[in-house]
């Protein structure tokens, strides 16, 4: 299976700026402090460029999981929308709904 396949392509983008992109691009920053911090080098100034690296490496992996999961529940919704379209008597209109004093009887205290 591949990982996008070509119908995707039909979808809208997802923002550059989303969940997945700056968890992700976190998670690959604060791995390359890890790396620095237990190879005993200075935390934020040794190997800025891993840090650069990891960070983008992170943020590309979060925009593709974010872009995957839009197309599968596009996909969903589409086989869905189609099935609706394809049994509309199981999906007839909601009857008009009763206000609860339409409901309840009327009150009469017993003594």
């Amino acid at each position: 299976m591949v990982f996008l396949p070509d119908e995707s392509r039909s979808l809208p983008p997802p923002p550059l700026l989303n969940k997945g992109s700056v968890w992700l691009g976190f998670a690959g920053w604060m791995s390359a402090l890890l790396n620095n911090a237990f190879n005993q080098r200075p935390v934020l100034r040794a190997g800025v460029h891993r840090q650069i690296l990891f960070t983008t490496l992170g943020w590309f992996v979060g925009y593709q999981l974010v872009k995957r999961a839009e197309y599968m529940h596009a996909k969903v919704d589409r086989e869905l929308f189609e099935y609706i379209r394809h049994h509309p008597v199981d999906f007839h209109a909601a009857p008009e709904k009763k206000r609860i004093g339409q409901l309840l009887e009327d009150f009469r205290p017993i003594r």
